[in-house]
């Protein structure tokens, strides 16, 4: 799964071998070490990596595409939870991934958004009603 994922992030990034040696400081030969799978980068090294790609290190260790609608990874923050079907009456499941990161419980209160070009969002009402009421201080 590493070995995969840093190589086709280093091949989405149009990176040669040695331009990402370079930004993690190591050598070409450590590169080709890691993608091969012959040895793994120490800790402060995988952070480096994902940092150069722009994602998490849990992403550049475990993402796997097929899991994710074949999608690639997201950027660092970004989340693919997967797809939801709406029920008879309008109603989601929200993936148990996304409840857990965004500490969503049972019987919350859930602000739906929407802007025609864009999509949707959900939050929780809390953070709506603290941010609306902050936008309203301002104006006044």
């Amino acid at each position: 799964m590493f070995k995969d994922n840093l190589i086709h992030m280093r091949k989405m990034r149009k990176m040669t071998q040695e331009d990402l040696a370079e930004q993690v400081g190591v050598t070409r030969q450590a590169i080709a070490k890691w993608e091969s799978g012959e040895t793994i980068p120490d800790l402060e090294k995988c952070r480096l990596l994902a940092e150069a790609f722009g994602i998490s290190l849990d992403d550049l260790a475990n993402y796997e595409p097929e899991q994710n609608l074949g999608l690639d990874m997201p950027p660092k923050g970004k989340h693919l939870f997967g797809m939801v079907t709406v029920g008879d009456k309008g109603q989601i499941v929200i993936p148990a991934k996304a409840r857990k990161l965004f500490n969503i419980s049972p019987g919350d209160e859930l602000v739906v958004l929407g802007d025609e070009s864009q999509g949707m969002a959900i939050i929780k009402a809390q953070y709506f009603l603290t941010m609306a009421d902050a936008i309203r201080r301002e104006k006044h």
